[in-house]
C-alpha cells in the first residue's frame, strides 16, 4: 500500500496504516461476496481472514500506557463515524459492529438536500478529533449528486519522548536531499537507545510516552533502491532488531504531510469490485451502495519534545441507483523512513518517507 500510494521515492510521503485499515475494515465488515474477499485479502492477507480480529487489534492500538512519574500525559483520539443521508437506512447489525470499532457511531448528514452542509459537518468533526491538524479532509468536489454516505476514520496522536533531545543544540546542518544538499534544523541526542545495523539499514528506536515508538530506518545507500527491496518480513525484522546501544544521534526535525485519493492504489492492489456496479455492501444497508472514492490525509511532526500526528480517511459511498557498546554515531543527513507504531500490538500509526525534512 505504501508503494502504491507514494510511488515516487524521491518525494516526501506520509500516511496512516491504522486510519486506512480502520475505515476499510469497517467497509469490509459491511460487505459480502467478492466485494468482501478483495478487501479482506488486502487487509489481512486472506479472503477468509478474521476481520473481527483486525478490529480488536486496531482497538487495542487506540489505548496508550499511562505516563510514568512526571511524564507528560500522552494523547490519542480515534473516531470512526458513519455519516448517512436520511434517504437510506443503516442496518442495526452494522451499527452494532461500528460500535465495536473504537466506539464508532452513526450520524445523519444532508448529502442530498444540502451537500455543502454535509461536507462542513464532516470536516468540522475531523478537525475537532485531529486538533485542527486536518481542517479540511473533504475538498469542495468530494460530494456528488449520488453521494449518500461517508465512513470516516480520524486519528490524533501526541506523545513526548522518553529521552528529550538536547535543549539548545538544534542547529542547521547539511541534509543530502534528492534535489541537492540543504541546511535543515537538526536535533541532537546522546543516550542509550535501541539500535541495530542489519541488511544495509541502520535502525534506531526512539521511545515515547504511552508505549509508542518512532523507529528511524536509515539505508546505507540510496533510499529509493533500499525501500524498493523492503517487504513485510524484512521491515518486521528491522523493527524487531534494535538492541540497547549508546548512540550519538543527529536527527532533522520533521514536518511532513500528504493528501491522497486512494482509489487508484486500491485498484492496483486488487480492490475493485467495491467501486463498481457489482459492489455488495448489503451488511451496511438494504440500499444498493458502492464506494465512490477513498480520501486520505496525514500529518506527522517530530521536534525536540516529542511527536504529534493526525490522519483521516473518508470512504465516500454512492447509490448505484437513485432512490427511490561503544557509542554509535548515527547522523541522519539523507533520505530515510520513519515508522511510528503502538508497542503492544505493533500497529503502525504512521509510515513516512522523509526525502526533504524542511
Amino acid at each position: 500500500m505504501h508503494r502504491a500510494t507514494a510511488p515516487d521515492a524521491t518525494q516526501n510521503a506520509c500516511w496512516s496504516p491504522l486510519s486506512v485499515a480502520s475505515a476499510l475494515g469497517l467497509v469490509a465488515q459491511g460487505a459480502r461476496g467478492t466485494t468482501k474477499d478483495e478487501l479482506a485479502q488486502l487487509l489481512v492477507g486472506d479472503k477468509n481472514g478474521d476481520l473481527a480480529e483486525l478490529g480488536a487489534l486496531l482497538g487495542r492500538a487506540g489505548e496508550l500506557e499511562p505516563p510514568r512519574n512526571n511524564e507528560d500525559e500522552p494523547i490519542i483520539a480515534v473516531a470512526n463515524t458513519l455519516w448517512t443521508d436520511a434517504s437510506i437506512e443503516i442496518l442495526a447489525s452494522f451499527v452494532e459492529e461500528l460500535g465495536r470499532w473504537s466506539s464508532g457511531k452513526v450520524r445523519e448528514a444532508p448529502f442530498q438536500q444540502d451537500p455543502a452542509q454535509a461536507r462542513e459537518m464532516i470536516n468540522v468533526d475531523v478537525a475537532k478529533t485531529t486538533r485542527d491538524l486536518i481542517p479540511e479532509l473533504l475538498p469542495a468536489d468530494a460530494i456528488h449528486d449520488d453521494t449518500v454516505s461517508a465512513l470516516v476514520n480520524a486519528l490524533y496522536l501526541k506523545c513526548a519522548w522518553r529521552h528529550r533531545f538536547t535543549e539548545g543544540a538544534t542547529v542547521p546542518r547539511a541534509f543530502h536531499a534528492p534535489g541537492g544538499t540543504r541546511q535543515v534544523p537538526t536535533m541532537e541526542l546522546s543516550e542509550k537507545l535501541a539500535y541495530a545495523a542489519l541488511d544495509g539499514w541502520q535502525a534506531l528506536a526512539l521511545p515515547a510516552v504511552g508505549g509508542v515508538t518512532a523507529t528511524v530506518l536509515l539505508p546505507d545507500g540510496d533510499l529509493a533502491e533500499a525501500e524498493a527491496a523492503l517487504d513485510a518480513d524484512s521491515l518486521g525484522a528491522l523493527l524487531d532488531a534494535p538492541e540497547p546501544t549508546q548512540v550519538n544521534l543527529r536527527l532533522p526535525k520533521v514536518d511532513v504531510s500528504m493528501q491522497a485519493e486512494l482509489t487508484p492504489p486500491l485498484n492496483q492492489l486488487g480492490v475493485r469490485t467495491v467501486f463498481g456496479s457489482d459492489a455488495d455492501l448489503g451488511e451496511i444497508s438494504a440500499s444498493d451502495l458502492a464506494v465512490q472514492a477513498v480520501l486520505h490525509e496525514s500529518v506527522l511532526k517530530l521536534d525536540e519534545q516529542g511527536l504529534e500526528g493526525a490522519a483521516a480517511t473518508a470512504v465516500m459511498m454512492r447509490l448505484l441507483s437513485l432512490p427511490t557498546g561503544s557509542p554509535v554515531d548515527l547522523v541522519v543527513d539523507r533520505p530515510f523512513l520513519l515508522v511510528v507504531r503502538h508497542d503492544a500490538t505493533g500497529v503502525v500509526y504512521f509510515l513516512a518517507r522523509i526525502t526533504d525534512p524542511a
